[in-house]
């Protein structure tokens, strides 16, 4: 019988029906895009990173593990002592630059050298450098903003040519000459990070030990350590950017099932007194309202996993660079918020509703 009156309810009002399932919709939509996006992009970078085929990377004292705010002061004969390590088999200096019109990251390499350490570049089309201001990009970046070989982008206030386009994978996503980084930062035999690859990956800690003998003031990390680093709660702000987007979700959800059910009591009112007056309880009147927002919500829901994944699916068409992780873990968690979010929406209306004099509502016009 419950279960029947609310259905009826619903259906007699398809607009606010839909209007209240569209606003849970859109708040789990909302949390899983934005915390999807936040993950994957940190995870994308990790695995990049991860990509280039070090196993060790040597970094500068003090300097930040997010790679796009390291300087770069240490000079390039360390590469020369770090290969000289027993079970070292190749070092690849690169001098890191950030393009801040285009919010990306820039390698400068030795391409000998990061070759040895990466095994080499996949060309889609063209080849490896020639000119100081060739560049090479990502099959990602390419598709993503219509580049071609022979192309001229302007980078860093200077115009370099596309060479090639690579395999997406290997550290950034735009390489240039190591030379012509130096030139561009205004320094000499300087590198950012050095990339150290082990004859054999069981060597990686013997091997680290010995670059902390040997520079011990510089930060020494194993790329395995390095990913585990690289999660959204170790990114400053990231965390508290999360946590906002997801209150402003789920405060949508909640003043939309608020008002929607706040309305429809006012709207019921002489339902409600006829409900009273035949003997149904504070406590049927609650579950009848509690439960009309949890239908409203479960099926905001289910729309609300499928709105996500559409609007992921549009976004990597038109930005294949971004990373939008949808997982199990936060569609829970977003379900759940949603749920809580209506129920606490509706509590108060319900409550109203369960206080309601029968004489006063049956009276009511």
């Amino acid at each position: 019988m419950i279960n029947k009156l609310i259905l009826s309810n619903i259906l007699n009002r398809p607009i606010r029906t839909a209007v209240s399932a569209l606003a849970v919709a859109i708040e789990v939509a909302m949390v899983m895009l934005f915390v999807g996006l936040a993950h994957g992009l940190v995870s994308d970078s990790a695995q990049r990173q991860e990509g280039v085929g070090a196993d060790i990377m040597v970094q500068p004292p003090g300097t930040s593990f997010l790679l796009a705010f390291t300087q770069a002061p240490m000079p390039l004969k360390i590469g020369d002592r770090l290969e000289e390590i027993p079970h070292v088999q190749a070092v690849a200096p690169t001098l890191i630059l950030f393009n801040v019109g285009g919010l990306s990251m820039i390698y400068g390499i030795d391409m000998d050298s990061f070759d040895r350490v990466s095994g080499g570049f996949a060309y889609h089309a063209g080849g490896t450098f020639e000119k100081p201001y060739d560049l090479l990009v990502d099959d990602l970046y390419a598709k993503s903003n219509h580049v071609k070989v022979g192309q001229t982008l302007t980078l860093l206030n200077h115009q370099f040519q596309v060479c090639g386009i690579v395999e997406h994978g290997k550290g950034a996503r735009l390489f240039i000459p190591l030379k012509t980084a130096e030139d561009l930062l205004q320094v000499q035999d300087k590198a950012t990070i050095f990339w150290v690859k082990c004859t054999d990956p069981k060597y990686t800690e013997g091997v680290s030990d010995a670059i902390h003998q040997l520079l011990p003031k510089y930060q020494i990390t194993p790329v395995k350590e390095y990913m585990s680093l690289m999660t959204s709660s170790n990114i400053p702000g990231l965390s508290v950017f999360t946590t906002v987007v997801i209150i402003i979700a789920v405060g949508i959800g909640f003043l939309v099932i608020f008002l929607s059910m706040y309305t429809t009591i006012t709207e019921r009112t002489r339902e409600i007194g006829i409900l009273k007056s035949l003997g149904a309880s504070k406590g049927y009147i609650i579950a009848v309202i509690l439960r009309e927002a949890g239908l409203l919500s479960a099926v905001g829901i289910i729309a609300g996993y499928g709105l996500g994944a559409v609007i992921r699916k549009v976004i990597l068409a038109y930005f294949p660079t971004m990373v939008i992780e949808l997982s199990l873990q936060w569609a829970l968690y977003a379900a759940i918020l949603a749920l809580a979010g209506s129920l606490l929406g509706a509590f108060y209306p319900a409550m109203r509703a369960a206080r309601l004099d029968p004489v006063d509502a049956l009276a009511y016009e």
